[in-house]
Protein backbone atom coordinates (compact mmCIF):
# COMPACT_ATOMS: atom_id res chain seq x y z
CA UNK A 1 0.00 0.00 0.00
CA UNK A 2 2.84 2.32 0.07
CA UNK A 3 2.17 3.45 -3.56
CA UNK A 4 -1.03 4.51 -2.82
CA UNK A 5 -0.03 8.18 -1.11
CA UNK A 6 2.65 8.74 -3.41
CA UNK A 7 0.47 8.11 -6.56
CA UNK A 8 -2.81 10.49 -5.22
CA UNK A 9 -0.21 12.65 -4.15
CA UNK A 10 0.93 13.14 -8.20
CA UNK A 11 -2.99 13.63 -8.48
CA UNK A 12 -3.16 15.92 -6.28
CA UNK A 13 -0.13 17.87 -7.93
CA UNK A 14 -2.06 17.35 -11.19
CA UNK A 15 -5.11 18.86 -10.05
CA UNK A 16 -3.34 22.76 -10.24
CA UNK A 17 -16.66 14.78 -31.80
CA UNK A 18 -19.41 14.61 -32.65
CA UNK A 19 -22.85 14.33 -31.37
CA UNK A 20 -23.05 18.71 -30.86
CA UNK A 21 -25.13 19.08 -33.52
CA UNK A 22 -27.89 16.42 -32.87
CA UNK A 23 -29.99 15.73 -30.21
CA UNK A 24 -29.37 12.36 -28.54
CA UNK A 25 -33.02 12.54 -26.62
CA UNK A 26 -34.92 9.26 -26.20
CA UNK A 27 -38.43 10.63 -26.47
CA UNK A 28 -39.07 13.38 -28.74
CA UNK A 29 -42.00 14.71 -26.51
CA UNK A 30 -39.33 14.87 -23.76
CA UNK A 31 -41.23 17.96 -21.53
CA UNK A 32 -37.34 18.97 -19.48
CA UNK A 33 -37.14 22.19 -19.22
CA UNK A 34 -34.69 23.10 -17.17
CA UNK A 35 -31.17 21.04 -16.19
CA UNK A 36 -29.25 22.38 -12.61
CA UNK A 37 -25.73 21.12 -12.55
CA UNK A 38 -23.51 21.40 -9.51
CA UNK A 39 -20.15 19.99 -9.00
CA UNK A 40 -16.49 20.12 -10.17
CA UNK A 41 -14.94 20.95 -14.01
CA UNK A 42 -16.13 17.63 -15.20
CA UNK A 43 -19.41 19.47 -15.71
CA UNK A 44 -17.95 23.08 -15.23
CA UNK A 45 -19.26 25.11 -18.20
CA UNK A 46 -18.17 28.83 -17.53
CA UNK A 47 -18.33 29.63 -13.90
CA UNK A 48 -14.39 29.17 -13.23
CA UNK A 49 -13.61 32.98 -14.90
CA UNK A 50 -9.97 33.13 -14.17
CA UNK A 51 -8.08 29.36 -14.76
CA UNK A 52 -6.92 28.11 -18.11
CA UNK A 53 -10.24 27.05 -19.30
CA UNK A 54 -10.17 30.42 -20.61
CA UNK A 55 -6.98 30.22 -22.13
CA UNK A 56 -5.91 28.66 -25.34
CA UNK A 57 -5.90 25.99 -26.63
CA UNK A 58 -9.07 25.30 -24.50
CA UNK A 59 -11.94 25.56 -27.22
CA UNK A 60 -10.12 24.59 -30.13
CA UNK A 61 -12.52 22.13 -31.10
CA UNK A 62 -15.54 23.72 -29.33
CA UNK A 63 -16.50 26.55 -29.79
CA UNK A 64 -13.16 27.36 -31.52
CA UNK A 65 -12.00 29.25 -28.59
CA UNK A 66 -11.39 29.33 -25.22
CA UNK A 67 -14.94 28.95 -23.34
CA UNK A 68 -14.21 28.16 -19.77
CA UNK A 69 -14.46 24.43 -20.61
CA UNK A 70 -12.26 22.45 -18.87
CA UNK A 71 -10.87 20.69 -22.13
CA UNK A 72 -10.79 21.15 -25.70
CA UNK A 73 -14.50 21.31 -26.34
CA UNK A 74 -17.96 19.89 -24.96
CA UNK A 75 -18.03 17.95 -21.56
CA UNK A 76 -21.08 15.70 -19.81
CA UNK A 77 -23.15 18.78 -19.30
CA UNK A 78 -22.99 19.56 -22.70
CA UNK A 79 -24.43 16.20 -23.64
CA UNK A 80 -26.76 15.58 -21.36
CA UNK A 81 -28.60 19.32 -22.04
CA UNK A 82 -28.70 17.72 -25.70
CA UNK A 83 -30.54 13.96 -24.99
CA UNK A 84 -32.89 16.56 -23.07
CA UNK A 85 -33.23 18.38 -25.80
CA UNK A 86 -32.01 21.79 -24.57
CA UNK A 87 -29.40 24.51 -25.02
CA UNK A 88 -26.70 24.15 -22.40
CA UNK A 89 -27.47 25.84 -19.11
CA UNK A 90 -26.05 29.26 -18.66
CA UNK A 91 -22.92 29.20 -16.16
CA UNK A 92 -24.28 31.15 -12.96
CA UNK A 93 -21.01 33.34 -13.84
CA UNK A 94 -23.09 34.85 -16.32
CA UNK A 95 -26.33 34.58 -15.55
CA UNK A 96 -26.82 38.43 -15.83
CA UNK A 97 -25.29 38.62 -19.70
CA UNK A 98 -27.80 35.42 -20.62
CA UNK A 99 -31.05 34.33 -20.38
CA UNK A 100 -31.97 31.40 -18.07
CA UNK A 101 -34.27 29.72 -19.68
CA UNK A 102 -32.81 26.47 -19.66
CA UNK A 103 -31.22 26.48 -16.76
CA UNK A 104 -27.88 27.34 -14.37
CA UNK A 105 -24.84 25.81 -14.33
CA UNK A 106 -23.38 26.14 -10.61
CA UNK A 107 -20.47 23.49 -11.25
CA UNK A 108 -17.01 25.13 -10.22
CA UNK A 109 -13.83 23.72 -11.77
CA UNK A 110 -11.42 22.14 -9.01
CA UNK A 111 -14.32 22.35 -6.02
CA UNK A 112 -15.58 19.30 -4.36
CA UNK A 113 -18.26 17.91 -1.53
CA UNK A 114 -15.83 19.64 1.04
CA UNK A 115 -13.71 22.44 0.79
CA UNK A 116 -10.48 21.45 -1.64
CA UNK A 117 -7.38 23.40 -3.05
CA UNK A 118 -9.29 25.32 -5.07
CA UNK A 119 -10.56 28.57 -3.21
CA UNK A 120 -14.00 28.62 -4.77
CA UNK A 121 -18.10 27.85 -4.48
CA UNK A 122 -17.86 23.90 -2.97
CA UNK A 123 -21.27 22.07 -3.84
CA UNK A 124 -22.93 23.03 -0.04
CA UNK A 125 -22.46 27.14 -1.64
CA UNK A 126 -23.55 26.14 -5.13
CA UNK A 127 -26.64 24.63 -3.32
CA UNK A 128 -26.69 27.99 -1.83
CA UNK A 129 -26.78 30.10 -4.91
CA UNK A 130 -29.45 28.10 -6.00
CA UNK A 131 -31.94 28.57 -2.96
CA UNK A 132 -31.27 31.78 -3.42
CA UNK A 133 -32.53 32.02 -6.89
CA UNK A 134 -35.66 30.34 -6.16
CA UNK A 135 -36.49 32.62 -3.48
CA UNK A 136 -36.22 35.13 -5.65
CA UNK A 137 -38.31 33.53 -7.67
CA UNK A 138 -36.46 33.21 -10.86
CA UNK A 139 -38.36 29.76 -11.38
CA UNK A 140 -41.05 28.04 -10.34
CA UNK A 141 -42.90 25.26 -9.52
CA UNK A 142 -43.70 23.85 -12.84
CA UNK A 143 -40.11 24.71 -13.43
CA UNK A 144 -38.68 22.34 -10.56
CA UNK A 145 -41.30 19.56 -11.30
CA UNK A 146 -40.10 19.54 -14.86
CA UNK A 147 -36.58 20.05 -14.10
CA UNK A 148 -33.47 17.58 -14.21
CA UNK A 149 -30.46 17.83 -11.81
CA UNK A 150 -26.54 16.75 -12.22
CA UNK A 151 -24.76 16.61 -8.99
CA UNK A 152 -20.73 15.35 -9.96
CA UNK A 153 -17.88 15.87 -7.21
CA UNK A 154 -15.63 13.91 -5.04
CA UNK A 155 -12.09 13.70 -7.10
CA UNK A 156 -11.10 16.51 -6.29
CA UNK A 157 -11.98 15.82 -2.37
CA UNK A 158 -9.83 12.69 -2.69
CA UNK A 159 -7.19 15.17 -4.46
CA UNK A 160 -7.25 17.51 -1.22
CA UNK A 161 -7.04 14.45 1.62
CA UNK A 162 -4.31 12.63 -0.39
CA UNK A 163 -2.23 16.31 0.12
CA UNK A 164 -2.98 17.06 3.70
CA UNK A 165 -2.58 13.72 5.04
CA UNK A 166 -0.48 11.92 3.46
CA UNK A 167 -1.20 8.55 4.31
CA UNK A 168 -4.08 6.17 3.49
CA UNK A 169 -4.85 4.96 7.47
CA UNK A 170 -8.24 6.84 7.44
CA UNK A 171 -9.22 6.39 3.62
CA UNK A 172 -11.79 4.51 4.54
CA UNK A 173 -13.52 6.84 6.91
CA UNK A 174 -13.02 9.88 4.76
CA UNK A 175 -14.99 8.16 2.03
CA UNK A 176 -17.80 7.26 4.47
CA UNK A 177 -18.10 10.83 5.44
CA UNK A 178 -17.68 12.09 2.24
CA UNK A 179 -20.41 9.75 0.55
CA UNK A 180 -22.69 10.87 4.18
CA UNK A 181 -21.80 14.57 2.62
CA UNK A 182 -23.03 14.20 -0.45
CA UNK A 183 -25.93 11.97 0.30
CA UNK A 184 -27.14 15.60 2.46
CA UNK A 185 -26.90 17.38 -0.55
CA UNK A 186 -28.65 15.67 -2.54
CA UNK A 187 -31.67 15.32 0.04
CA UNK A 188 -31.10 18.96 -0.14
CA UNK A 189 -31.32 19.61 -3.89
CA UNK A 190 -34.42 17.32 -3.99
CA UNK A 191 -35.97 19.29 -1.18
CA UNK A 192 -36.15 22.23 -3.26
CA UNK A 193 -38.19 20.59 -5.71
CA UNK A 194 -36.07 19.08 -8.34
CA UNK A 195 -38.27 15.64 -8.89
CA UNK A 196 -35.03 14.21 -11.18
CA UNK A 197 -31.71 13.84 -9.97
CA UNK A 198 -28.82 11.93 -11.07
CA UNK A 199 -25.32 12.01 -9.16
CA UNK A 200 -22.12 10.89 -11.13
CA UNK A 201 -20.24 8.11 -9.76
CA UNK A 202 -16.11 8.50 -9.21
CA UNK A 203 -14.29 8.09 -12.23
CA UNK A 204 -11.67 5.53 -12.18
CA UNK A 205 -8.67 7.66 -10.87
CA UNK A 206 -5.95 4.99 -11.60
CA UNK A 207 -6.70 5.66 -15.56
CA UNK A 208 -5.93 9.49 -15.39
CA UNK A 209 -2.72 10.32 -17.47
CA UNK A 210 -1.16 11.62 -14.13
CA UNK A 211 -1.27 8.63 -12.94
CA UNK A 212 -1.52 6.56 -15.55
CA UNK A 213 2.15 7.77 -16.75
CA UNK A 214 3.83 5.45 -13.55
CA UNK A 215 3.04 2.87 -16.59
CA UNK A 216 4.46 4.40 -19.12
CA UNK A 217 0.49 4.67 -20.26
CA UNK A 218 -0.07 1.50 -21.32
CA UNK A 219 -2.66 0.37 -17.91
CA UNK A 220 -4.37 1.77 -15.24
CA UNK A 221 -3.47 1.63 -11.58
CA UNK A 222 -5.56 -1.11 -10.42
CA UNK A 223 -4.38 0.16 -6.84
CA UNK A 224 -5.73 3.91 -7.66
CA UNK A 225 -9.19 2.38 -8.70
CA UNK A 226 -9.59 0.71 -5.40
CA UNK A 227 -10.46 4.22 -4.03
CA UNK A 228 -13.14 4.81 -6.76
CA UNK A 229 -15.30 1.63 -6.37
CA UNK A 230 -15.12 1.37 -2.55
CA UNK A 231 -16.46 5.09 -3.21
CA UNK A 232 -19.18 4.29 -5.47
CA UNK A 233 -20.16 1.03 -3.78
CA UNK A 234 -21.58 3.27 -1.16
CA UNK A 235 -22.40 6.01 -3.76
CA UNK A 236 -24.73 3.27 -4.87
CA UNK A 237 -26.26 2.18 -1.68
CA UNK A 238 -27.11 5.86 -1.09
CA UNK A 239 -29.19 6.55 -3.99
CA UNK A 240 -31.20 3.27 -3.01
CA UNK A 241 -31.94 4.59 0.18
CA UNK A 242 -32.96 7.67 -0.75
CA UNK A 243 -34.92 6.82 -3.28
CA UNK A 244 -36.35 4.52 -0.72
CA UNK A 245 -36.87 7.30 1.54
CA UNK A 246 -38.87 9.72 -0.55
CA UNK A 247 -40.73 6.40 -2.13
CA UNK A 248 -40.16 6.96 -5.62
CA UNK A 249 -37.08 6.74 -8.03
CA UNK A 250 -35.82 10.36 -7.93
CA UNK A 251 -32.40 9.74 -7.35
CA UNK A 252 -30.00 7.56 -10.35
CA UNK A 253 -26.38 7.09 -11.00
CA UNK A 254 -24.34 7.72 -13.87
CA UNK A 255 -21.49 5.16 -13.83
CA UNK A 256 -19.02 7.26 -15.07
CA UNK A 257 -16.66 4.51 -14.05
CA UNK A 258 -17.57 1.50 -16.06
CA UNK A 259 -18.00 4.09 -19.09
CA UNK A 260 -15.12 5.12 -18.60
CA UNK A 261 -13.26 1.75 -18.49
CA UNK A 262 -15.40 0.19 -21.29
CA UNK A 263 -14.29 3.44 -23.60
CA UNK A 264 -10.72 3.65 -22.65
CA UNK A 265 -10.42 -0.47 -23.32
CA UNK A 266 -12.26 -0.08 -26.90
CA UNK A 267 -9.54 2.77 -27.38
CA UNK A 268 -7.08 0.60 -26.58
CA UNK A 269 -7.88 -2.49 -28.51
CA UNK A 270 -8.10 0.15 -31.85
CA UNK A 271 -5.01 1.22 -30.80
CA UNK A 272 -3.00 -1.86 -30.56
CA UNK A 273 -4.55 -2.70 -33.86
CA UNK A 274 -3.81 0.29 -35.77
CA UNK A 275 -0.72 2.29 -33.90
CA UNK A 276 -1.49 5.30 -35.74
CA UNK A 277 -4.64 6.14 -33.53
CA UNK A 278 -3.77 7.44 -30.16
CA UNK A 279 -3.03 5.91 -27.09
CA UNK A 280 -6.34 6.53 -24.47
CA UNK A 281 -4.45 7.20 -21.96
CA UNK A 282 -1.92 9.25 -23.38
CA UNK A 283 -2.60 13.98 -22.93
CA UNK A 284 -3.37 15.20 -26.14
CA UNK A 285 -2.20 18.46 -24.34
CA UNK A 286 0.85 17.43 -22.61
CA UNK A 287 2.61 20.06 -20.34
CA UNK A 288 6.66 19.69 -19.87
CA UNK A 289 6.51 18.89 -15.93
CA UNK A 290 4.07 17.73 -13.84
CA UNK A 291 1.00 19.60 -13.02
CA UNK A 292 -2.18 21.04 -15.40
CA UNK A 293 -0.38 22.84 -17.00
CA UNK A 294 -1.95 22.70 -20.39
CA UNK A 295 -2.22 26.31 -22.15
CA UNK A 296 0.80 27.64 -19.95
CA UNK A 297 3.60 29.57 -21.95
CA UNK A 298 6.58 31.56 -20.46
CA UNK A 299 7.47 34.82 -20.35
CA UNK A 300 8.21 35.11 -23.98
CA UNK A 301 5.02 33.66 -25.14
CA UNK A 302 6.77 30.08 -25.69
CA UNK A 303 4.43 27.03 -25.45
CA UNK A 304 5.07 24.93 -22.27
CA UNK A 305 2.92 22.44 -23.68
CA UNK A 306 3.12 19.71 -26.35
CA UNK A 307 -0.50 19.71 -28.69
CA UNK A 308 -1.42 16.18 -30.18
CA UNK A 309 -2.10 15.95 -34.37
CA UNK A 310 -5.17 15.10 -33.79
CA UNK A 311 -7.65 16.10 -30.87
CA UNK A 312 -10.61 14.58 -31.78
CA UNK A 313 -8.92 11.04 -31.57
CA UNK A 314 -7.55 11.14 -28.19
CA UNK A 315 -9.88 10.44 -24.71
CA UNK A 316 -8.25 12.48 -22.41
CA UNK A 317 -6.85 16.03 -23.24
CA UNK A 318 -4.64 16.70 -20.68
CA UNK A 319 -3.60 15.09 -17.69
CA UNK A 320 -6.98 14.81 -16.10
CA UNK A 321 -10.09 15.42 -17.84
CA UNK A 322 -11.45 13.72 -21.11
CA UNK A 323 -11.39 15.88 -24.56
CA UNK A 324 -14.69 16.21 -26.47
CA UNK A 325 -14.16 12.40 -27.94
CA UNK A 326 -13.77 11.04 -24.49
CA UNK A 327 -16.96 12.62 -23.71
CA UNK A 328 -18.93 11.55 -26.36
CA UNK A 329 -17.48 7.73 -25.60
CA UNK A 330 -18.50 8.69 -22.65
CA UNK A 331 -21.72 9.63 -23.06
CA UNK A 332 -22.37 7.10 -25.88
CA UNK A 333 -21.50 4.49 -22.70
CA UNK A 334 -24.57 6.15 -20.63
CA UNK A 335 -26.55 7.10 -22.95
CA UNK A 336 -29.26 3.70 -22.52
CA UNK A 337 -29.53 4.40 -18.62
CA UNK A 338 -30.33 7.84 -19.21
CA UNK A 339 -34.12 7.36 -20.03
CA UNK A 340 -34.63 7.30 -16.28
CA UNK A 341 -34.02 11.24 -16.22
CA UNK A 342 -37.05 12.03 -18.72
CA UNK A 343 -40.70 12.68 -17.93
CA UNK A 344 -43.11 11.32 -20.16
CA UNK A 345 -46.33 13.62 -20.53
Amino acid sequence: MALLPLLLLILAISTDVEGAKKSFGMYDSNPVKKLFVFGDSYVDTGNFLHSGSYKPPSGITFPGTPAGRFGNGRVLTDYLASFLKIESPTPYALKNSSNLQNGINFAYGGTGIFKTLVDGPNVTTQIDSFEQLLKQNVYNKSDLDSSVVLLNAGANDYTTFALKNRSFLEIEQFTESLVKEKTSSLRRIHSLGPQKIAVGLLQPIGCLPTIAVISLYQSCIDLLNLVSKSHNKLMLQAVDDLNQEVGKPVFSALDLYSSFQSSIETMQKNHHDNSTLMNPLEPCCAPESAGYNCGKVDDNGEKKYSLCENPELSFFWDNVHPSQNGWYSVFMQLQPSLGQLTYKE
